[in-house]
């Protein structure tokens, strides 16, 4: 006995298109419409004719002839029988037309899903006309193509920068050991001195990727979170760091309660003043922490010195590994490109905003805002 396919991809027996089954539907409530007003004209109307012979008397006239039941029967029968047939040709031909026009956005959607499945992104439904079912179920299926598009676009070049970027560090790793074994006699602790630096970038670098995947795959669960306890945790964490770059932290600002994750709140913080501070002023420089509530929003606004940014630069920051000129890691703070796209990240699963400005004076001023709880 043959084995039977099974699955989604199993051969099927051809039927009737939907086209067909919605213009048989149609001629059916046709046929039977015509059927059942019949059927009334039969029973409450032929019902009240006598049969057999029937005279009218007229005292003027006389008596004369009338038709009776089966006389109205054969007469009606034929005619009725004749215009049903024609209602059901209209019917078929009408169905037809009309089924067309309603899955005709079906059509276009099925083309459209075609051209996405075989490489065309770009590919939308684009539907006329007015905001009804199918109008609103086309923009819904734009609309989860636009995300599509864009979330496959920004992985092919996260994994592109990605795969750059690791390669940087492994590298690093095999000319070091590379020129230990060709060396008669090596420096055994700068070597592992070098070699601790490089891991710690590839590690750095691999947790940070890891961090993006967990926030692209399932958005946290938001509870009502204190920004200006984020600011303090980083700028804690981050002391020894101002020091060894020679940066002032100001930190200003009061409580604000945010909706958000404590953890997730506590890394964008940890970001954006780890970002101030290693991208700053060569020595004395200055860094600036402030929570403040805007306009129903709660906000961390963190400002630093530093050169003047190209504003048109200041816009792709918050792409992954991208720095601005004059902000390329100098290999003293194992930063890996990723803090701003971090921060944007962060911010976007947990329905906030991030605003990127250069300060006319040199810098950068960086606004996360979200709704307050």
């Amino acid at each position: 006995m043959a084995p039977v396919p099974l699955g989604p991809h199993a051969e099927r027996s051809p039927g009737l298109s939907v086209r067909w089954r919605l213009t048989l539907s149609y001629v059916a409530l046709v046929a039977i419409a015509g059927a059942v007003l019949l059927g009334v004209v039969a029973l409450w109307l032929l019902r009240y004719v006598p049969d057999g012979e029937v005279y009218s008397s007229d005292p003027l006239a006389g008596g004369s002839w009338a038709p009776n039941r089966t006389d109205l029967i054969r007469a009606f029968v034929p005619a009725a029988t004749w215009a049903l047939l024609a209602l059901i040709g209209l019917s078929v031909l009408g169905g037809w037309l009309l089924a067309g026009r309603v899955l005709r956005p079906l059509a276009i959607m099925a083309d459209t899903a075609r051209a996405v499945g075989e490489g065309e992104l770009s590919a939308r439904m684009a539907l006329p006309g007015r905001d009804d079912e199918f109008r609103r179920l086309s923009d819904v299926f734009d609309g989860m193509l636009d995300r599509i598009q864009a979330d496959l676009e920004r992985e092919r070049r996260f994994a592109a920068n990605a795969s750059h970027e690791l390669r940087t560090p492994l590298a690093i790793t095999r000319a070091l050991l590379d020129v230990a074994q060709a060396e008669p006699d090596p420096d055994v602790p700068q070597l592992l001195e070098r070699l601790r630096t490089a891991n710690e970038r590839a590690v750095a670098l691999t947790e940070a990727l890891l961090l993006l995947a967990r926030l692209d795959a399932r958005p946290p669960q938001q509870v009502e979170v204190d920004l200006s306890l984020a600011a303090e945790g980083a700028i804690e964490l981050l002391h020894e760091v101002a020091a060894a770059h020679d940066v002032r932290i100001d930190a200003v600002g009061d409580p604000v309660f945010v909706r958000g994750d404590a953890a997730l709140l506590d890394q964008l913080a940890l970001n954006l003043v780890q970002n101030a501070l290693v991208h700053n002023l060569p020595s004395g420089g200055s860094a600036t922490v402030r929570t403040v509530s805007l306009g129903g929003r709660g906000a961390l606004v963190v400002e630093n010195t530093g050169e003047r940014l190209d504003p048109d630069l200041v816009a792709t920051l918050v792409e992954p590994f991208q720095r601005g000129s004059g902000r390329a890691r100098d290999g003293g703070h194992g930063g890996s490109g990723l803090g701003l796209a971090i921060a944007g990240s962060i911010v976007e699963v947990l329905d906030g905003s991030l605003v990127l400005t250069a300060r006319p004076e040199g810098g950068l001023r960086v606004e996360a805002s979200f709704p307050l709880a």
